[in-house]
C-alpha cells in the first residue's frame, strides 16, 4: 500500500520540525525589523478613462484609422505609453523636478550628494542640471505604477513616495500629461499629413491651371466652341454641342424642310388642272370672277328663257360672260406660272441648303476628329480637377480632425494620502512567514538528500530491488523482556518477518541462512535472535551461531560465556557437540563465537564452515547464522558459501542508501542469495505510514535495540 503524499510530506517535517520552526521564526523576526526600519511610504492614486473610440464631433475621419484590433491589444498599448520613458520626461520637465530638494528628500535623496550621480559632478551648470533631470526621471519611472481596473476601460496612476503631498502632485501631474501627450501625439500626425498635403496641393494646383490652359488653346486653335457642357455622376466634363453642331443641326431641320416644300411645290405643278386645287379655292380673285360669271351665267340662261339671242341685254349679258372667262383664264394661268416659279425657288433653296450641309458635314467630321484630343486635354483637367479638390477637401478635414476631444479622461483626481501604503505589518509578516515557510522547505528538501536513510519501508523495495520482509519497530523497556511476551510488538513484527521468509523458498522456511547488515549496531544479531526464538516457537529445532567473531553478542543474549564456541572449531577441534548449548529458549540452541581468532577470515575461508553447517542441517530443522557486517569486512561474503541464503538488516534513517546498495552488490558478487530485507528500529513516527501489521500505536518513544 503506498502512502499518500501529503502524509510522507507531514512526516518529513515532523522529523525535521526543530529545524522548520528555527526558520519561520527567525523569518518572521527578520520581517518584524525589517518593517520597523523602513521609512513609511505614502501612495496617491488618480484614475483615468481611457475610451477605445474618440469623440468625433464633426463626424470627420483622422489621420490615424481608427482602431479594429482586440481590446487587449488597444489597452496594453496605453498601459505602455503610460509608463513610457516620454511620460517621466513630460512630468520632471512641468513640475520642474530638476530643481525640486522636496521631490528629492521625498525619495531619500540629496542632490548635493555626489554617490547619487557616481561620484562625479560636473563643474557646468547645465550638465549638472541635466544630470539631476535624469535622475528624477529614473525616480519617477522606479516609483510610478500602472494598475488597470479588471474588466473596465479604467486605470489608476499610482505614485508612492515619501512625502504625501508630492505623491498626490505627481500622479495628477502624470494623468493631466497623459492627456496632453495623447493631443500632441495626435496633433503631430496631422501635421505631417497637412504639410504634405500643402505641398500637393500647390503642385496640382499648377497641374489644374495648365491642363485648362490647353484646353482653351487647342479649342481655339481647332475653333471647337462648345455651347453646352454636361458633368457625368463621376465628375467628368462631357461637352454636348459644339458651334458646328448646332448650325449643322439647324441646317437639316432647314434643308428638311426646304426638301419637303419643294416636294409639294412639285406636286402641285405637276397638277395641270387648277380648278379644284387649294390655290384656286383659296384665291379671292378667282371666288370673285367666278361668282361674277355664275351670277352674269344666271342672268343669261334667265333672259333667254325671255328674249332671244340677238337681244341687245342678252348679248350684252353673254359679253359678260365671255369677259369673266377670259379673266378667269388669265388668273388660272397667273396661279399656273406662281406654282412653276414657286417649284422653282424651292429647288434652289433645297440645293443651297443641300450644299451649305455639305460643307459643314465636312467641317463637322474634321472637328470630331479633333475632338479625340481636346477630351485628351478635357479628362486630363477633369483628373487633375478631382484630385485637387479631394486633396483640399481632405487637408480642411485634418486640420478639423486635429482639433477632437481627447478620448481620455480624469474620472478621479489624486487626493493626498493620509495613511502611508507601506510598510504593512501584517502583510510583511505574511511575507516573511511565506518565505520562511519556503526556505525551511528548501532546507528540508537539502537535509532530506544528505540523510538518504531509509526512512519509509515502501522504498525497500523500490530502491534495493529486495523484497521487504518485515519491519521492526523501536520499542521501550528490555529487549528480552518484549522478545518473551509473544503478544509484543516487537515479537509480532519478527512473527510477520519469519512469514514473509516462508515465501522465499520453494520448500518454506531455508533450513539454513545467514543474518548481516551493512554495518554494526543495526539490529542484525536482535533480528537472528528474534527469528530463532519465533521458528522455535513453531516446534522446530534450531540452532542459532554467533559467527561474528570480531565482536560477538549472541552469548549475552542467551546468558552463557564465550569460552568456547565456533572459532575453536574452526581452528581444529572435532567435538562440536560440546560446543552446543541448550538454551531457555524453545526449541533453540545456540553456539557461541568463541575466543576472538587473530584473522577471522582466514578461518572463514576454509572448508570447515562448510562441513559444519552441512553437518548441522541434518540434526536441526534450521541454522541460523549472526553473520559479522559487509562493508570492511571478507566474513559475510565468506559464510554466504555455507548457506541457503542471506536475510539483510537495514536500520530506519541508519546508513545511507548508496551504502546499502554496496554491501547488497559485494553479496551478490559472492553469488549470495538475498532472501529479502528486514527494516529495523523503525520510530513511532515512520510507524504512522501506515505499513506493517497493525501495530502501529503504542510504539512509545525511541530506543535502540542491540
Amino acid at each position: 500500500m503506498r502512502v499518500p503524499i501529503l502524509l510522507q510530506y507531514w512526516h518529513v517535517a515532523l522529523r525535521w520540525k526543530w529545524v522548520v520552526i528555527g526558520i519561520v521564526i527567525a523569518a518572521l523576526v527578520a520581517g518584524l525589523i525589517t518593517t520597523l526600519m523602513t521609512k513609511p511610504t505614502y501612495t496617491a492614486v488618480a484614475r483615468l478613462e481611457i475610451s477605445r473610440e474618440e469623440k468625433n464631433i464633426t463626424k470627420v475621419e483622422g489621420v490615424d484609422a481608427a482602431p479594429t484590433g482586440p481590446d487587449q491589444e488597444f489597452y496594453q498599448t496605453q498601459y505602455s505609453l503610460l509608463e513610457a520613458r516620454t511620460m517621466a520626461e513630460r512630468v520632471a520637465r512641468v513640475l520642474r523636478l530638476a530643481d525640486d530638494r522636496d521631490f528629492f528628500a521625498a525619495h531619500a535623496k540629496s542632490i548635493d550628494d555626489r554617490s547619487i550621480f557616481g561620484g562625479k559632478v560636473s563643474a557646468n551648470p547645465v550638465e549638472r542640471r541635466n544630470e539631476r533631470e535624469k535622475l528624477a526621471i529614473d525616480l519617477l519611472r522606479t516609483h510610478v505604477a500602472i494598475a488597470p481596473v479588471r474588466g473596465s476601460s479604467l486605470v489608476d496612476v499610482r505614485y508612492s513616495s515619501g512625502s504625501p503631498v508630492i505623491a498626490a502632485k505627481i500622479a495628477n501631474a502624470w494623468a493631466r500629461e497623459f492627456i496632453r501627450l495623447s493631443g500632441d501625439r495626435r496633433f503631430a500626425s496631422t501635421a505631417d499629413a497637412r504639410r504634405f498635403l500643402e505641398t500637393r496641393l500647390a503642385e496640382l494646383r499648377t497641374k489644374v491651371e495648365n491642363s485648362e490652359r490647353d484646353l482653351a488653346n487647342y479649342a481655339s486653335a481647332k475653333d471647337i466652341v462648345p455651347l453646352n457642357r454636361e458633368e457625368s455622376p463621376d465628375g467628368k466634363t462631357r461637352t454636348t454641342q459644339t458651334l458646328v453642331s448646332s448650325s449643322l443641326q439647324a441646317l437639316n431641320e432647314a434643308l428638311a424642310k426646304a426638301t419637303a416644300d419643294r416636294i409639294e411645290a412639285e406636286g402641285k405643278n405637276q397638277v395641270k388642272s387648277i380648278d379644284s386645287t387649294s390655290d384656286s379655292l383659296n384665291s379671292t380673285a378667282m371666288s370673285g370672277l367666278r361668282q361674277k360669271r355664275a351670277e352674269a351665267a344666271a342672268e343669261y340662261a334667265k333672259m333667254l328663257t325671255q328674249f332671244e339671242p340677238d337681244y341687245p341685254p342678252v348679248k350684252a349679258l353673254a359679253q359678260q360672260v365671255a369677259t369673266l372667262d377670259q379673266a378667269i383664264a388669265r388668273e388660272t394661268a397667273r396661279i399656273r406660272g406662281g406654282r412653276s416659279q414657286e417649284y422653282r425657288e424651292a429647288a434652289d433653296r433645297e440645293a443651297g441648303l443641300k450644299a451649305r450641309v455639305a460643307a459643314l458635314s465636312q467641317e463637322l467630321g474634321q472637328q470630331q476628329r479633333d475632338s479625340i484630343q481636346y477630351n485628351i486635354y478635357q479628362r486630363e483637367a477633369d483628373t487633375n480637377r478631382e484630385l485637387y479638390n479631394t486633396v483640399l477637401q481632405r487637408y480642411k478635414e485634418i486640420g478639423v480632425a486635429s482639433v477632437q476631444p481627447s478620448n481620455i479622461s480624469v474620472v478621479d483626481d489624486a487626493n493626498v494620502p493620509e495613511a502611508p501604503s507601506s510598510p504593512k505589518l501584517m502583510l510583511n509578516l505574511a511575507l516573511a512567514l511565506v518565505a520562511g515557510v519556503a526556505l525551511a522547505a528548501v532546507a528540508v528538501a537539502g537535509l532530506e538528500q544528505i540523510d538518504e536513510g531509509f526512512r519509509d519501508p515502501g522504498q525497500v523495495a523500490r530502491v534495493l530491488q529486495a523484497p521487504l520482509l518485515g519491519s521492526v519497530p523501536e520499542v521501550e523497556g528490555d529487549t528480552m523482556v518484549e522478545l518473551a511476551d509473544r503478544k509484543s510488538t516487537l515479537s509480532e513484527a519478527y512473527l510477520t518477518a519469519r512469514t514473509g521468509l516462508s515465501f522465499t523458498t520453494d520448500h518454506g522456511i531455508p533450513k539454513s541462512f545467514m543474518v548481516t547488515s551493512t554495518r554494526p549496531a543495526e539490529g542484525k544479531s536482535v533480528s537472528c535472535f528474534a527469528l530463532a526464538v519465533s521458528l522455535g516457537r513453531t516446534g522446530a529445532k534450531v540452532l542459532l551461531i554467533d559467527a561474528d567473531m570480531r565482536s560477538p553478542s549472541v552469548h549475552g543474549m542467551f546468558g552463557f560465556n564465550n569460552n568456547r564456541g565456533l572459532s575453536n572449531y574452526l581452528a581444529g577441534e572435532q567435538n562440536i557437540a560440546s560446543l552446543i548449548h541448550q538454551t531457555n529458549w524453545e526449541g533453540v540452541n545456540a553456539i557461541a563465537a568463541g575466543p576472538t581468532p587473530p584473522n577471522a577470515a582466514e578461518l572463514l575461508s576454509g572448508d570447515r564452515i562448510l562441513s559444519l553447517i552441512k553437518q548441522l542441517t541434518t540434526q536441526y530443522d534450521h541454522v541460523l547464522v549472526d553473520s559479522p557486517p559487509v562493508l570492511g569486512l571478507a566474513d559475510a561474503p565468506l559464510l554466504s558459501r555455507a548457506v541457503e541464503g542471506c536475510v539483510f538488516v537495514v536500520e530506519s534513517e541508519g546508513v545511507a542508501v548508496r551504502g546499502v546498495r554496496a554491501a547488497l552488490d559485494r553479496m551478490r558478487a559472492a553469488h549470495a542469495r538475498i532472501y529479502g530485507v528486514i527494516l529495523t528500529k523503525l520510530g513511532s513516527r515512520q510507524a504512522g505510514y501506515g505499513y506493517g501489521y497493525g501495530y502501529g500505536y503504542g510504539y512509545g518513544d525511541t530506543k535502540e535495540i542491540a
